[in-house]
Parts: C-alpha cells; sequence; structure tokens
C-alpha cells in the first residue's frame, strides 16, 4: 500500500515488508534426523537424462521425482536396504543400498520391450487429446467442489505450524568466516535438506497451535492462536510477523496458487491444460485407496509454472498427494527453488480433507547451484475436524485489541499436548542452539546491524536517532540540507511517543524542526491523542489526497536530483492537535484541529491574495484554523504490536478507502478564509491471475468558497527522476491548481509473461510495465478573484490531462524505469512532452 498520506519522500532503497528476509539472507545462519539419503542422476541406455523419473524407498511411500536434468536427492528418517527407479517405458530398477548415505549415484533405466509398441515415452508437448491423463484431471474438475471444508455450512479444525529458517550450503569457507566469530558452536547443529541434498544450519524456528472455524455461508473465518513459541526471538513481533506473512494460504483446485506477490497456475485447475503437459505415469494403492500417478511439466519457459506429480482416487477423483516444484527458469527473484507437498486424508467416500502441508524456499542472491542462501520451509498440520456446528455472526466478528500475550508464554505441558507432530532431536536441539545464540555478542552485533538497515534508526537506551535515509538533501531555496531526529522507542508495543527533528539549510541558513507526540488512551478502541508543531519549509501540492500530520515532510527537504527550477517552494508553521479510534477492526476515525501560517519560502515565488473585494489591498502570509473528519478503512490490513504505532505486516496487499471533510473557520486564532472540502480516495492492488497485477487509484475532491493558492488543490507534478506515488511525472509543479478535482491512476506489472516468450529477454527475467493517469478540474471564479500571487491559474477543465507510461522492471532485480508521454495541453509554457523515472526497491 502506498498511500503517502502523510510520509516524508526521500530517496533510498525501500524497506518493505521483505527486508528481514534479505538481512536474513546476508547475514544468515530443522534439522531431520535422516537416517537413509540418496542423489545421483538417472539416464537412459543411450546416455540422455530422465527427467521427472519416479524415484522411492521401496515398501514405503516415501519418493521423489527427478529434476529436468534427471537430478535428484531423497532422505528419510527410517532405514531403508533397497531404492525402487521407474518411469512409464522403461523397466522398473530396484537397486540395493549397501549403506545409509549413498550419493552422487549414477543410475540408467532400460527402455521396456514388452511395451516399446504401446506406450509412448513423452519428453516434450504432449497431446491434449486421447490422453487418460487429461481423462483423469477431467474428472478431479467435475468433482472438485464436493472435496474438502468447502463441502459443509460450517467447519473447525486445529491447525500447527512449524516454520523455519536455515543457512543452506554450509563449507569450511562460511565455517572459517570471521562473521562467525564467536558463534562457531552453531556449526554442531548442521544438517542435510531432504529435497536438495544441500548441507544447512538452522537459524530460526517458530510453532503456533491455532484453532479456526468457518462458515460457508457467512463467508466467515476467525483464527484463535493458542499458543506461539520461537526460538530467541519471542520479544520481537514484528520479526515473528513477517515470517509468517511471507506465506499465502493456497488452494490447488484454484486456477493460480499465489505464493510471494506472484500466481502460478495450479496443476489441478482447468488452466492448467493450457500450461502443462501431463502423463499417466502409474497406478497403486495409497492408504487403502487405488489411485492414478500423473506426472506434469511446463510447456513453456519462464513462466510461473511447477513440474512434479500428483496421486488421485478413482472413485472420488479427489487428490491424494501433490508434489509442486517450481521449475529454474522461473521468473521470480531471489528464489532458486519452491517445493510444496500436501497430503489429504478421507473422511467419507465423497470428501478428502488436507492433513499436511508442507513449503519449502530456497533463497538466494543469484540462482547458481553452488551459491549460498536461506531455507524458509513451512509444515502445517490439521486436525480435529468438526462440521455444521452453526455460530453466530457475531462469534466471526475480530477484536481491535487482542494481544494474546499468553499465548506466547504457554508451558512445555502446552506444546508436548498440542503439537500435531512431535520434533525430532534435532529440531529440538534448535532452540538449545539459538537460544544460545541470541545471548553472545557477536550475533547480537549483527541482529543490530540488521535492526539499523530494516528500521532506518539507530536504537539506544530509550530512544532511537534517525531516519538515517533522510540526513541529506537538496532543493533550490535551501541549498544543501542536513537533518537530524529521534524518537522515543523502549518497545514494539510503547504506550507513547515522542518524535522530533531538526534541519538546517546551508544556503538560507535557517534552522528548521518539528516535534510530536501521541499517547495510546485505550488499547481496545486504540483511543490515541497526539500533536505537535513543525516550522519547515515544504513543497505543496505533491499529493492531491493529504493530511495534516505533524511530521508530515516534503520532497523538498530531501530530494537530491530535480527537473528545472524547484524554488516554488512555502515556508510552514503547522500545529496540529487529533483524536483517533479504531471502532472496527481496520476502520479508523480521525477528529482533528490544525493552525498554519504559509508564506512564500523564495522572493521568486508569491502566494499574494486580494484581501478586500475592491481587490487593492494584498496579503501575503496565510493564517487558517481548519478542524477535520477523517475516516480510513483498510479491510485485510495486517499489522504488527499493539501500542501506539504499528506496523503493517502485509503492504500492498489490500485496499484502502479515506474520506476527509475540512471545515475552514475564519477568525478563530486570526484565521483568514471560511471554506468546506471534501476528499475521497480508493486505492485497489490486483492480481489478474497469470496476467500479472495492477494497481488502481481514484482521487475526488471539492473546496466549497473563496481560497487562495495556498490552500487550493495542485493537480502534483514531479520534477524529480524518481517515481512518485500518483504523481503525474511530465507535470511542472503548479502547472495545474483546482479547487475541484477527480483523477485515476493505472498500472499494470505484467511479470515478464511478454518478455518469456522473446528468446534474446527471456534469460533477462525483465518485466513489462504499462500506466496510465488523468485528472479532470477546474477553479471557482471566486477563488480565481482572490488570487494575486502572478501565477497563472491553470485548471484541466476543458478536457482531462492525461499521460501514459511504459517501462521495464526488475532491471538487475532492484530497479524499474519508465518513460512517461503527455497526452495533451502541449501549449502549456515550457510542458514537457516526455519525462523518465526510476524507482529502487527488493521485490520478488
Amino acid at each position: 500500500m502506498k498511500l503517502h498520506l502523510h510520509d516524508e519522500v526521500f530517496f533510498y532503497p525501500i524497506m518493505n515488508r521483505y527486508t528481514y528476509f534479505f538481512l536474513i539472507l546476508l547475514f544468515g545462519f530443522s534439522g531431520l534426523n535422516a537416517q537413509t539419503k540418496v542423489g545421483g542422476v538417472v539416464n537412459d541406455n543411450t546416455g540422455k537424462t530422465v527427467p521427472f523419473a519416479n524415484v522411492v524407498f521401496a515398501n514405503s511411500t516415501t519418493g521423489t521425482t527427478t529434476n529436468e536434468e534427471g537430478e535428484f536427492y531423497l532422505q528419510a528418517d527410517d532405514n531403508f536396504d533397497t531404492l525402487v527407479v521407474s518411469f512409464i517405458g522403461y523397466e522398473t530398477l530396484r537397486i540395493p543400498l549397501d549403506s545409509r548415505v549413498n550419493l552422487n549415484m549414477e543410475i540408467t533405466l532400460e527402455e521396456s520391450a514388452s511395451t516399446l509398441e504401446e506406450v509412448v515415452i513423452y519428453r516434450g508437448k504432449t497431446s491434449k487429446k486421447n490422453n487418460p491423463a487429461i481423462d483423469i484431471l477431467k474428472k478431479v474438475w467435475a468433482n472438485r467442489r464436493s472435496n474438502g471444508i468447502r463441502a459443509f455450512d460450517q467447519y473447525s479444525y486445529k491447525e500447527y505450524e512449524k516454520l523455519e529458517f536455515d543457512i543452506n550450503t554450509i563449507d569450511s569457507t562460511l565455517i572459517n568466516s570471521r562473521i562467525f566469530n564467536g558463534m562457531e558452536f552453531i556449526f554442531d547443529y548442521a544438517d542435510t535438506n531432504k529435497v536438495t541434498g544441500k548441507t544447512y544450519l538452522p537459524m530460526f524456528i517458530n510453532e503456533s497451535v491455532n484453532k479456526v472455524y468457518g462458515d460457508n455461508i457467512l463467508n466467515e473465518e476467525k483464527e484463535v492462536l493458542l499458543g506461539n513459541k520461537n526460538s530467541g526471538f519471542n520479544q520481537n513481533r514484528n520479526l515473528i510477523d513477517f515470517v509468517k506473512d511471507i506465506y499465502d494460504d493456497y488452494d490447488i483446485y484454484k486456477n493460480y496458487i499465489k505464493f510471494f506477490d506472484k500466481s502460478f497456475v495450479s496443476p489441478i485447475s482447468t488452466t492448467g491444460i493450457d500450461t502443462y503437459n501431463y502423463i499417466l505415469s502409474d497406478s497403486a494403492y495409497v492408504d487403502n485407496k487405488w489411485c492414478y500417478n500423473i506426472v506434469y511439466y511446463p510447456r513453456r519457459e519462464n513462466e510461473l509454472t511447477f513440474k512434479g506429480d500428483f496421486w488421485v482416487n478413482d472413485t472420488t477423483w479427489a487428490v491424494k498427494n501433490i508434489n509442486l516444484e517450481t521449475t529454474k527458469d522461473v521468473n521470480i527473484n531471489w528464489i532458486k527453488q519452491v517445493y510444496i507437498e500436501q497430503d489429504f486424508k478421507v473422511l467419507s467416500d465423497s470428501v478428502f480433507l488436507i492433513t499436511r502441508d508442507f513449503f519449502m524456499a530456497d533463497f538466494g542472491l543469484n540462482k547458481k547451484k553452488s551459491s549460498r542462501g536461506v531455507y524458509a520451509k513451512r509444515t502445517m498440520l490439521y486436525d480435529e475436524y468438526e462440521f455444521n456446528n452453526k455460530r453466530p455472526a457475531s462469534f466471526y466478528q475480530q477484536p481491535v485489541y487482542n494481544p494474546q500475550s499468553q499465548a506466547y508464554n504457554q508451558s512445555e505441558e502446552f506444546w508436548s499436548a498440542n503439537r500435531l507432530e512431535k520434533l525430532n532431536e534435532d529440531e529440538e536441539g534448535i532452540y538449545i542452539m539459538l537460544d544460545s545464540l541470541t545471548k553472545t555478542k557477536a550475533f547480537n552485533r549483527l541482529y543490530n546491524v540488521a535492526t539499523i538497515v530494516q528500521s532506518g534508526y539507530v536504537e539506544f537506551d530509550g530512544w532511537d536517532y534517525g531516519p538515517i535515509y533522510s540526513t541529506f538533501g537538496f532543493n533550490d531555496v535551501e541549498g544543501v540540507r542536513t537533518r537530524f531526529g529521534g524518537r522515543t522507542y523502549f518497545g514494539q508495543s510503547d504506550p507513547w511517543r515522542i518524535e522530533a527533528y531538526g534541519a538546517y539549510g546551508f544556503k538560507d541558513q535557517k534552522f528548521k524542526y518539528g516535534i510530536s507526540g501521541k499517547v495510546l488512551l485505550d488499547p481496545k478502541s486504540r483511543l490515541i491523542i497526539s500533536g505537535g508543531n513543525r516550522r519547515d519549509v515544504e513543497q505543496l501540492g505533491t499529493s492531491l489526497t493529504n493530511s495534516t500530520d505533524v511530521l508530515g515532510r516534503s520532497l523538498a527537504s530531501s530530494s537530491l536530483l530535480n527537473i528545472g527550477d524547484t524554488d516554488k517552494l512555502s515556508s510552514i508553521n503547522l500545529s496540529v492537535f487529533s483524536v483517533e479510534m479504531e471502532p472496527l477492526k481496520n476502520f479508523t476515525v480521525r477528529f482533528g484541529a490544525n493552525y498554519r501560517e504559509l508564506s512564500p519560502a523564495s522572493p521568486d515565488f508569491s502566494l499574494d491574495y486580494y484581501v478586500n473585494e475592491e481587490r487593492t489591498e494584498i496579503a501575503s502570509e496565510i493564517h487558517q484554523t481548519e478542524f477535520s473528519t477523517i475516516l480510513t478503512w483498510m479491510p485485510g490490513r495486517k499489522v504488527s504490536g499493539y501500542g501506539v504505532e504499528r506496523n503493517v505486516v502485509n503492504e500492498e496487499d489490500f485496499p484502502t478507502l479515506f474520506l476527509n471533510y475540512s471545515l475552514g473557520v475564519k477568525d478563530v486564532f486570526d484565521s483568514d478564509f471560511d471554506y468546506k472540502k471534501i476528499q475521497f480516495f480508493y486505492n485497489q492492488p490486483l492480481l489478474i491471475g497469470g496476467v500479472g497485477f495492477s494497481n488502481i487509484s481514484l482521487e475526488a475532491g471539492k473546496t466549497f468558497g473563496a481560497v487562495p493558492l495556498g490552500l487550493l488543490s495542485v493537480v502534483p507534478g514531479n520534477q524529480t527522476y524518481f517515481e512518485l506515488y500518483n504523481t503525474f511525472p511530465t507535470l511542472d509543479f503548479y502547472e495545474f491548481v483546482t479547487d475541484s478535482y477527480s483523477a485515476i491512476h493505472i498500472g499494470h506489472n505484467f511479470n515478464g509473461r511478454i518478455f518469456s516468450r522473446i528468446p534474446l529477454l527471456r534469460e533477462l527475467d525483465l518485466r513489462e510495465l504499462i500506466g496510465f493517469r488523468a485528472v479532470y478540474g477546474d477553479i471557482s471564479e471566486e477563488s480565481k478573484k482572490i488570487d494575486a500571487s502572478g501565477l497563472p491559474l491553470t485548471a484541466p477543465d476543458s478536457d482531462p490531462f492525461y499521460e501514459y507510461s511504459v517501462g521495464i522492471g526488475n532491471i538487475l532485480k532492484v530497479m524499474r524505469f519508465d518513460v512517461h508521454f503527455r497526452g495533451n495541453y502541449f501549449q502549456n509554457p515550457d510542458a514537457r512532452s516526455m519525462a523518465f523515472t526510476i524507482d529502487f526497491g527488493f521485490h520478488f
């Protein structure tokens, strides 16, 4: 979500919700007590590798499939003495295992002479016609609504979740690295990953137990946290919530499986038939149910797809087990591989329920096999299903305040009774190792550096210095500007906070400052009072929708590179007091009062206005008292912490609605104008299946009453080279001024869907971007009449002003570049027909 209502706009690497991951990746540190390990490559008798061959331990359901290069790795907790390798059209091979560890195996399959004339061995695209695998898939589609919890009016179940982060590819170089001085003991806990065969070291484990209630008639669901436990970070709720949020719930029966802000085509969906090749590979009893095994793999490269296999029951046509693995060329950043396993059980002849869901992502700064990275693993177990127990609608209403502190302090007896899967010895050792690790000075030094990078603040005892990213800036009025500030900070759930800053411009030789404070009076309703004062230089009109947060600093203070003159700046003295509350979850109401004094900050800029009807007297300063009522609704927002300030966990994943009614009152504290103003803002992110994701925002507003330039709604231009949310890059500041307006901004990212079909561009993993922006507005004759600034007050009133843009994203994985084109109003003085912007940030 990028609604910059009161944020300072400055250029620095975007610290979004994925920053914790990148810090873990740079600084990084369940175990599986494996008894049998095998790995190698499968070839045919001509020397060609055999992709998607089945590799299982004899007399078990523990197995895997080979990848595109015919490679495999498999491990199990039990001892096995035989490995079975099979693929349609080849003789099944049983290989004795001489030891518990058998790696670098070279296995050769012989073509089956008895079936060569009857079986087509598929290596490339498979036919959609007369394909028994697709015939089975169509029966899965026809019966999918009778599978799972959606078959009942109401449901409930217990959910156990285990999250683990491990640093992988442990070698002597890492062990001897100076970064681990004082922490060498952690390498005693290294083990081997069951999917990739890489050595890894556990660095974080989090367990939680939830009770989930749902009503399919009301379309409501409620999750109650019963217990949460993690290794060494119980006080860092931000980290816990971040780790939990990187995983999205997904349903294999839907067309798309979403995680890491991407939509992958599900191989079980009706969309899959155009995306995957399917092969009927095998049939066997699975848990006393006769099932068919279907192998699938992508038809095209570089798309958001999987490869793997699934087992389907032959009477209910429900999926019994499925494996999903991303291909090596998938267009997703920082991830080398994603692996998913899901198991289902039979509730009746018509209903299958999920019992286990395993998700693993192999993160890395690049996709080389030998590169070091981080495993993020989630294991979900489900039990104690109950159905058709009706509860009132009020039961599902989510409380605004729900700290659940007791859930974070459960006893060992609780965990022994509520774990749906017992920890093995290595996993129990993670708690011992990491609790010891967090007590070492070396680790805490790394952890403190990571915290600074993520938050932008340097922590001291009871207060923080920062944000460090806004230390320097430049504009035509102040020249080089330096800024320093800080805030009180005792913990993530502080009931009060004071924040202040000071700044100095070396050209105007003036000192600026801002100070604010806020107090949480009632956690249950989130009743907060706040106030403060700011005296600074500001670029008015950088956003159509704005608030009066006392520390809402403008880009004037921090922009380093600009286009044209940036001298249309104002000096502001702003005092604010407000009361806000959250009567319903994610719905806030704020009542505020503010008093501001505005004057030009440059001799070349004017805010002059006439003070009498004869237009003979002019004032250069504006004194204004204003009262406002602001309503904000953000359905689906997730927050971390319960103090006066909370962190948003799932940024850019939820819609925002904002309504502001303001009343300007004359003669209160020598206020100059009477007026009424209403503003509306709506922002909606949209994930559009396999064609990427969009973001749409709408803005509208109107001022009733005559007001001068300093109180009008300026259409936000952008005279920087950096992307600024909901601005118009080909417009200069004050090129359009309105007192009523409506605007739309549309942006779409195709996620590389087009470039993936172009051979020369395919390997670059670039992403196609398009955008469209338009605004319509006018100025009343009353407001024009009192203006004496000398600026041409022009509004886009004859036709809507519009721009369009094309761009390329994911350049070097961190940068986007856009070209913006003006659509009309070329007759405006110094009109720019084209503009360029860049943006930086970590995105998957």
